[in-house]
């Protein structure tokens, strides 16, 4: 990934944040010269290892997981929020007229060791926990012991487990850092009034560091 000194986001635990929050990631191989790309939802466990451990799952009928081996290296990629910036909405632009649209965006790379887990028990906690975890929001949240159990252990004997233990993470925050904080502070104000509130927000907040580091 191309990443310029002033985008590149290396602090820990926001890049574990905008996983969390946007867990849903892109599971990227190559296995026998053939590049896969996988969308999968993922759970991560933060204070495993150097750089956190991701888990997750996928269906058995999907051949991927025969064509991983364990040690093998992979990429996932987990996207934020993304937005079109327009040269109207930065002062300088209306003064100088030398601006031009752009795209911000925010991403993190994680690159890890594969560990397959082809294990009832395995699956069985990782579904548990994710559950948990996206049903929270519901007044009655659905769980496991909801299906008869013939049912969900038929479900789990569908899947099997992946498991990547990060060693690299590489986060690339684009929100305007190269541009004057009256640009920054008008594109994201302009971003915010048309509902687009986490990345307005993210671009303000770096208009703000800007300020008080000015």
């Amino acid at each position: 990934m191309y990443l310029p000194e002033h985008f590149a986001e290396t602090r820990v635990a926001l890049l574990h944040q905008l996983i969390e929050q946007n867990p849903l990631g892109i599971l990227i191989t190559n296995s026998d010269n053939s590049l896969d790309a996988n969308h999968i939802p993922f759970e991560l466990n933060a204070a495993d290892g150097e750089f956190g451990v991701l888990h997750c799952h996928i269906a058995r009928k999907n051949p991927l997981w025969q064509a991983l081996s364990n040690g093998q290296e992979v990429l996932v990629v987990f996207r934020a929020d993304d937005a079109y910036i327009s040269p109207q909405w930065l002062p300088s632009k209306h003064e100088t007229h030398k601006q031009v649209p752009s795209w911000n965006y925010r991403v993190v790379h994680a690159v890890g060791r594969v560990t397959l887990h082809d294990d009832l028990r395995y699956v069985r906690g990782l579904v548990a926990r994710l559950t948990r975890k996206h049903e929270a929001f519901q007044a009655e949240p659905w769980k496991m012991a909801d299906g008869p159990k013939d049912y969900i252990d038929a479900m789990l004997t569908a899947i099997v487990g992946i498991e990547i233990e990060i060693t690299q993470l590489v986060g690339k925050f684009k929100l305007s850092q190269n541009k004057e904080i009256r640009d920054i502070d008008g594109a994201g104000s302009a971003l915010k009034a048309r509902g687009e509130h986490p990345i307005g927000d993210a671009m303000l907040a770096v208009a703000a560091d800007k300020k008080k580091s000015a």
